[in-house]
């Protein structure tokens, strides 16, 4: 497969969203096959249009579907997940390979051999399923099969069995047929829950008052005027500005630039009525901002804003992002051209020549934004991918796109009402690829923050903080040498020795931000990358003694430690991936007040909800009515805040006392220091208070 079709490939799994799991559904049901053995029958439905991956073609394509265990006793797995019959076999042309999938219905089966008279198995199968426009993420379905009726079990016994297993044992005998319920009914919530507040990190403190620690505390928060306001996203109007400044970028590119003065000039002339030339002019601009704006709706209708959340903190997500920049930032600076299939452009274009009025007009503008890809495409991509992860609304990526589109559509209205203009306005040149040149410099540096994500939710150490800052040193050195003439690319003019004064003071602005830069390897803050770079926690070698750093990660623990030593709480959820929490570690709890504060009079516990470390074995709770599987420290930490505390954003903070009770409101993102000063003020205030 070609480089082309590989960055079509990843903008395409970028729009695809998880809240298209509704088109695929699973039921599990559990067959007896006979007394030591017993099949998991898992059966899938997929709406129209959709295919479920079946297992039975080799690796490197799409997500096969898998049988995985969390906890296995008194029972071994026989053999893998055997697909059902049905599936059909075709080369798939994104990954060039032969794959086979179902359509409709899918059916696998994992058959269990009882070893034991008692037994317990919790496992989950993972599966992939896509459609001809977007894919589901791997996902899984859960499966129980418990019970006391193994091999060595008698009639007797067995019927004497709890009600709880006699459920399931009545479930795993019933035929697969007539069992097909949700595996989220076999869990048993309170004990599961029970289980997770009894970990071993709370040996110091005894049952009920762990209990007491986990106690939600919703209203209390907000009889203390509590409800944080939920401000971890960017406010609309600088989401809108964000777009409005990625479409001007997009204008001073080779492939819209030339196109302006042509397209307004053909409109003026084509009728021969000024009039009518003008109409026709803006209803070209308006499509084009309608054009944009159906893709934000799109994002926005298949993203709900907990996706977008979830998205941000994802580390396959932002390994996709990542890559995903590297692409476009590889093709801005003229390593190759990524294009849509020219099919696409020329069917557009005939419809455009074969249908009159304003529908035509439309075509010709959806004509542009095939044509214009290669320079708009990665803008856009950038654009919704920021928007998207750190907008904190499922509006964000509509009112980009908003932004983005009016900027496009400016010219083509302006030349329209003001032709004479088009005689005084710039003329296409090789400033234009400098502009994509510069553009690209800047999409490899933010893909760098997308991977540190992944690198930090995982604990690989592969871009601790100093990595990160030597990387982004080197990317303004090496564009400061471009914007002075001393680094050539592809499309330049490789005869221009002059430096233009913008470009001289572009590069000034890039060899500074180099410079200032360098400090941060030796631990100096760097507060205007704070937003970006790893935390200071993950650097080696730090000479900046004024840090705030968390005495615990554990809750328990760190609670355990608070009642012994009488000191009231610094809750901090926060995440490896989370921007406005790094901007708040550096721009607040750096400043001396606060770090003294904490250090000195608090017990600071931070909670990473999106730590990918394994629990010693996953946990079912219960949550809205239904069960849900903690795996991962960071999923304990995410249930212990909207279970206790009734949010779910971060940054949260929440100042409690060794009961685990608020002794005041709740914050979320905030930069004003002084504030946040008195409310740690008023927290010992009113832990002192009798």
């Amino acid at each position: 497969m070609n480089l082309k079709a590989r960055a079509a490939a990843c903008l395409t799994l970028f729009l695809c969203t998880l809240s298209l799991l509704a088109q695929v559904t699973f039921q599990v049901s559990y067959k007896r096959v006979d007394a030591t053995h017993i099949d998991i029958v898992f059966t899938g439905t997929a709406a129209q249009g959709w295919h479920i991956y079946s297992n039975d073609f080799e690796a490197g394509g799409p997500t096969r579907a898998t049988f995985q265990t969390d906890h296995m006793e008194g029972a071994r797995l026989v053999g893998t997940l055997r697909p059902g019959p049905g599936a059909k076999r075709h080369v798939d042309p994104i990954f060039d390979m032969p794959v086979s999938y179902f359509e409709g219905t899918a059916v696998f089966t994992q058959r269990v051999e009882l070893t034991g008279k008692d037994y317990d198995l919790k496992g989950y199968m993972k599966y992939g399923a896509c459609n001809d426009q977007n894919c589901l993420p791997p996902t899984s379905v859960n499966a129980r099969l418990t019970g006391s009726d193994g091999p060595a079990a008698t009639p007797d016994k067995a019927e004497t069995k709890p009600a709880a297993e006699a459920a399931e044992t009545h479930a795993a005998e019933a035929p697969a047929e007539a069992v097909a319920t949700d595996t989220a009914t076999a869990a048993t919530p309170t004990a599961a829950t029970d289980s997770l507040r009894l970990s071993a990190s709370t040996a110091a403190a005894d049952s009920a008052t762990v209990a007491l620690w986990w106690q939600p505390v919703v209203g209390e928060l907000k009889a203390l005027g509590g409800e944080a306001a939920d401000m971890t996203g960017k406010p609309f109007y600088l989401i809108f500005l964000l777009g409005f400044v990625g479409g001007l970028l997009a204008l001073f590119t080779p492939c819209v630039w030339p196109i302006i003065p042509m397209t307004v000039s053909f409109f003026l002339k084509r009728s021969g009525n000024r009039r009518k030339g003008l109409r026709d002019a803006l209803t070209y601009g308006v499509s084009i901002v309608v054009i944009y704006v159906g893709l934000g709706l799109i994002i926005t209708t298949l993203f709900g804003a907990s996706a977008l959340n979830d998205l941000s903190t994802n580390a396959l997500f932002n390994l996709l992002f990542f890559a995903m920049l590297v692409v476009f930032g590889a093709s801005f600076l003229g390593g190759f051209e990524i294009t849509l299939p020219s099919k696409w452009n020329n069917a557009v274009d005939r419809k455009a020549e074969s249908t009159t009025g304003l529908l035509s007009i439309f075509l010709m503008a959806f004509t542009l934004s095939l044509v214009s890809f290669s320079c708009t495409g990665p803008i856009i991509g950038f654009l919704l991918v920021e928007v998207s992860t750190g907008g904190g609304s499922a509006l964000a990526p509509t009112i980009g796109m908003l932004g983005f589109a009016v900027a496009l559509a400016l010219p083509f209205t302006l030349f329209a009402l003001f032709p004479a203009w088009l005689k005084s306005a710039p003329r296409s040149g090789g400033w234009m690829n400098k502009i994509k040149v510069v553009l690209g410099f800047l999409e490899l540096a933010f893909a760098l923050k997308f991977f540190s994500v992944a690198d930090l939710a995982y604990g690989w150490r592969l871009l601790d903080r100093e990595t990160f800052l030597a990387l982004w040193i080197a990317l303004a050195f090496c564009l400061g040498l471009y914007l002075v003439g001393l680094i050539k690319f592809p499309h330049d003019d490789a005869d221009d020795r002059t430096t233009s004064v913008p470009s001289f003071l572009l590069s000034l602005a890039a060899f500074g931000f180099a410079i200032y830069m360098i400090p941060g390897l030796w631990g100096a803050p760097l507060k205007a990358v704070s937003a970006f770079a790893p935390p200071l926690s993950t650097q080696d070698f730090n000479l900046d003694p004024a840090k705030v750093e968390p005495q615990f990660k554990d809750y328990e623990a760190g609670m355990a430690y608070a009642r012994a030593v009488g000191k009231p709480v610094l809750i901090d959820f926060t995440g490896h991936g989370c921007v406005n929490c790094r901007k708040m570690e550096l721009a607040v709890w750096h400043d001396a007040r606060v770090r003294d504060l904490i250090n000195n009079d608090y017990v600071l516990i931070s909670l990473y909800v999106d730590e990918k470390t394994p629990l010693p074995q996953p946990v079912d709770v219960s949550e809205n009515g239904s069960v849900t599987t903690l795996r991962t420290v960071g999923d304990k930490w995410s249930y212990l805040q909207r279970t206790k505390f009734g949010a779910n954003a971060q940054p949260f903070y929440v100042l409690l006392d060794a009961d685990g009770k608020p002794i005041e409101s709740a914050r979320s993102y905030d930069e004003d220091v002084s504030a946040y000063v008195g409310w740690l003020r008023r927290g010992l205030e009113a832990y002192s208070r009798p």
